[in-house]
C-alpha cells in the first residue's frame, strides 16, 4: 500500500486524554485525517463501515476488545488483512514487542513516544524509510590515540553526573587520556533503547529494568556503574480533594509512569500494594489502579487536563515543577519506599568494553568523581544541570529549583555509584514474581564490576571496605522492601451495608455508583448461572448478577425491598459497571480499622477471597466485601462481551 499523507488513520485508544494527545502528535507530523475508536470493538465497527482506512494505530490494553485481539481479528479477516497495523503500547518490554510482531503487526512503538519516533515507524511500515542503523563515520580513534565515546541520555536529573563530567572536560578540569566524549541527548527512552540495540551509541544512561530486559533478549550490553540512587517523586492530582479513606483517591483511576520497564513502575506498585490496592497495567486480574505510560515532560499537562488521573511518578525535577505550578501535591519520594535504590544505570556495548577497556575504566573513574562533585558543590551542579538538561530552555528549568532537588536529604544521591548486584536482584525478583514483568537474568554475566572495583580502590580503599562491611545491613533493607510490600492498609471508611437473608454485607461507598429498584432484566444465553441478564440504565447496558447464587445461597422471591446496587468493579480490561441484586439496603456507616478483623480461614457462605474483613458493629457482624474479587478473571472475560 502506497504512503499517502492524506490517508485515513484509525486511532484506537481507550483513554480519552491519551487519544487526544496521540491525535495531536499525528497532526504535528502531517497526518491529520484521523477517525477515533475507544476500543477494539468500536474499531471493528468503523472498519466495517469505512472502506478508506489506510492505517490502524492501536493501543494494546483496552476494555471490551484489546489491541492484540483487534490485531488477530484484522489479520483473520480478508476484508482488512492488508491494512497496515501499528501497535502503540505501554507494553515496552521485548516480550510484548515480539508477540505483537508475531501476531502480524507491521510495527510497534512503545509509549511514551515522540512525534519523530511515530513518524519514523510509520514511514518504515510503508517502505518510505528503511530501518535505520547508522554507521559510525570518520575515525574511531583520534590522532592523539583517544577513542570517540558516544553516550546517550535523556533530560532528567538522574543523568546529571554525565553533564558534570562533560562540563569538566569542556572546561579542562578533566583531561581524559583515552577518550573524547560525545553526549547525545535523546527525546525519550525509545531512542536510547534503539540506539543501544543497533550500535548507534557505545553506551547509555538507561533505566535499570530496561537494560536488564535488553540483556535478556541478547542485546550485547554490560552494566558498569549506577548513574545515581533515589531521585524520583510521586505526586497526586491537586484538583481533587485528598481525604480518608485515602485508597479511594486512587481507586478506579489512572496513575502515570514513564515506562513499563522502570523502577517507577516497581516502586509505585509497592506503594499502592501497601495501601491495599491492586495496581498494574490493564490485562491483570482485578487491577484497580491502572498504570498508564506517558512521556515524563508531558505528565503535568496530562494531570491538569484529566481529573480521572490520580497522579504520576517520575524522575525529578518534573514532579517538583508540577507542585510549584499548583498542579500537583507531593505524595512520596522514592527513597521513602526504598532508600538508596538504583534507577538509571550506565551500560556499554560489549564490543566497546572489549576493544577499549582503558577508556571504560577512565570514564568510570571520572563519572564517580563527577558524582562526588555534585554532592559537594550543589549550587554549581544546579547551574550545570540547567545548561546540560535544558540547553534550549524548553523545559523551563530554574537553578533554584534544581538546587532544592539536589540538596533534599531524601532526594537524589550521586556519591555512591557502585553497581550492587543485590540491588538489581531485588528489582528483578520483585518485577518477575510480584508484577509478572520481564524475566530473570544472570547478573554475574550482566554486571561487569571490575571497572568500579578499580575506581573505588583508587579513590578510597577505606570507602570500599566500608561498603563491603555494610553489605549485610543493605541486604536487611532489601528484605524489608519485600516485607513492607505485603503490609495491609487501613480498611476503615464509609461502607454501604446491605443484607442477604440474615447476613450483613458491606461495600465501600466509593465503589457504589447508585441504588435502583428492581427493574426489567433481559436474559442472555450461554452465561454463568449467577448471571441474571442486562438492564438498560439511561441508554447504558449494565450486566446484573444474582449475588445470592454467586455465594451459593438459596434463591428467594423478590420483595419490595429487593434492589440493584450498581457498582464499579475492576477487571482484566479496566473498570466497568455491574449491578448486583440484594435483598435490601440497610444503611451507610463509618467503620474504623479497630472494628475490623481478618476473615476466618474456614466457614461462612462466602469465599474468603472475596472478603476484606469482618466488622464487629453494634448492629451485628458485617462481612466487608472486596467487590473487585467477586468475579474471577474467566467470568470477567465472559461478561466483558456485553455492551
Amino acid at each position: 500500500m502506497p504512503f499517502d499523507m492524506q490517508m485515513k488513520i484509525l486511532l484506537v485508544e481507550d483513554a480519552t486524554t491519551m487519544r487526544k494527545m496521540e491525535a495531536k502528535i499525528l497532526t504535528q507530523v502531517g497526518l491529520a485525517n484521523i477517525v477515533e475508536a475507544a476500543d477494539g470493538r468500536e474499531a471493528i465497527d468503523l472498519l466495517e463501515s469505512d472502506e478508506d482506512i489506510g492505517l490502524i494505530i492501536s493501543d494494546w490494553a483496552m476494555p471490551n476488545m484489546d489491541g492484540y485481539e483487534l490485531l488477530t481479528r484484522v489479520r483473520g479477516d480478508g476484508r482488512f488483512r492488508a491494512i497496515p497495523f501499528l501497535m502503540a503500547t505501554g507494553h515496552g518490554d521485548k516480550e510484548y514487542v515480539a508477540k505483537a510482531k508475531e501476531g502480524g503487526a507491521n510495527g510497534v512503538v512503545a509509549k511514551p513516544f515522540t512525534p519523530d519516533e511515530l513518524k519514523s515507524v510509520i514511514e518504515e511500515i510503508f517502505g518510505v524509510r528503511k530501518q535505520e542503523v547508522k554507521k559510525d563515520e570518520g575515525p574511531k580513534v583520534s590522532s592523539q590515540g583517544r577513542v570517540r565515546l558516544k553516550m546517550a541520555h535523556i533530560q532528567i536529573t538522574d543523568h546529571l553526573p554525565l553533564g558534570v563530567l562533560r562540563h569538566q572536560i569542556d572546561n579542562g578540569v578533566q583531561n581524559p587520556a583515552h577518550f573524547d566524549i560525545e553526549t547525545l541527548c535523546m527525546g525519550g527512552w525509545n531512542p536510547v533503547q534503539k540506539a543501544l540495540e543497533t550500535g548507534q551509541v557505545d553506551g547509555a544512561f538507561v533505566l535499570a529494568p530496561t537494560a536488564m530486559d535488553l540483556f535478556s533478549y541478547e542485546v550485547p550490553i554490560r552494566l558498569v556503574l549506577f548513574a545515581h540512587r533515589n531521585g524520583s517523586i510521586a505526586v497526586r492530582n491537586a484538583a481533587v480533594n485528598y481525604t480518608k479513606p485515602y485508597q479511594q483517591f486512587f481507586k478506579h483511576k489512572s496513575f502515570l509512569i514513564p515506562h513499563k520497564m522502570s523502577i517507577h513502575n516497581m516502586l509505585a506498585h509497592m506503594y499502592f500494594t501497601r495501601m491495599g490496592l491492586r495496581p498494574g497495567v490493564a490485562g491483570k486480574e482485578a487491577v484497580n489502579v491502572l498504570f498508564d505510560v506517558v512521556p515524563p515532560v508531558g505528565m503535568p499537562a496530562f494531570l491538569k487536563e484529566n481529573p480521572e488521573v490520580s497522579g504520576f511518578m517520575v524522575a525529578e525535577p518534573i514532579g517538583s515543577r508540577a507542585i510549584a505550578a499548583g498542579i500537583a501535591e507531593r505524595q512520596f519520594l522514592s527513597s521513602e519506599i526504598w532508600d538508596g535504590h538504583p534507577c538509571c544505570v550506565v551500560v556499554f556495548r560489549d564490543e566497546f568494553i572489549n576493544t577499549y577497556p582503558e577508556a571504560v575504566q577512565e570514564f568510570t573513574t571520572m563519572l564517580v568523581e563527577a558524582g562526588l562533585f555534585i554532592r559537594d558543590h550543589v549550587e554549581q551542579a544546579a547551574e550545570i544541570a540547567v545548561k546540560f538538561l535544558d540547553p534550549q530552555g524548553q523545559l523551563g528549568l530554574q537553578t533554584d529549583l534544581l538546587q532544592n532537588v539536589l540538596s533534599d536529604p531524601q532526594g537524589i544521591t550521586t556519591d555512591d555509584l557502585y553497581p550492587e548486584k543485590a540491588d538489581l536482584d531485588t528489582i528483578q525478583r520483585y518485577m518477575t514474581t510480584k508484577m509478572e514483568i520481564g524475566r530473570a537474568i544472570d547478573l554475574d554475566l550482566f554486571v561487569d564490576t571490575r571497572f568500579a572495583d578499580e575506581t573505588y580502590r583508587q579513590l578510597s580503599l577505606a570507602r570500599h571496605a566500608q561498603k563491603e562491611s555494610t553489605a549485610e545491613a543493605g541486604q536487611e533493607a532489601r528484605v524489608r522492601v519485600f516485607e513492607q510490600a505485603q503490609g495491609k492498609a487501613s480498611r476503615e471508611g464509609k461502607y454501604l451495608i446491605f443484607h442477604l437473608a440474615d447476613e450483613r454485607y458491606g461495600i465501600g461507598v466509593l465503589d457504589v455508583r447508585e441504588i435502583i429498584g428492581l427493574m426489567a432484566i433481559t436474559e442472555l444465553p450461554n452465561m454463568p448461572p449467577f448471571f441474571k441478564g442486562v438492564i438498560n440504565l439511561r441508554d447504558k447496558v449494565i450486566p446484573v448478577l444474582d449475588i445470592r447464587t454467586k455465594f451459593g445461597m438459596e434463591r428467594v422471591e423478590a420483595t419490595d425491598r429487593t434492589c440493584i446496587i450498581v457498582v464499579e468493579i475492576s477487571g482484566l480490561r479496566g473498570s466497568t459497571l455491574m449491578g448486583i441484586i440484594v435483598d435490601g439496603v440497610n444503611e451507610v456507616t463509618n467503620i474504623r480499622e479497630e472494628e475490623i478483623e481478618d476473615a476466618p480461614v474456614f466457614g461462612g457462605t462466602v469465599d474468603t477471597a472475596f472478603i476484606l474483613g469482618m466488622a464487629k458493629l453494634q448492629a451485628g457482624v458485617t462481612i466487608l466485601l472486596d467487590i473487585d474479587r467477586i468475579l474471577h478473571s474467566s467470568e470477567m472475560i465472559q461478561l466483558s462481551g456485553i455492551n
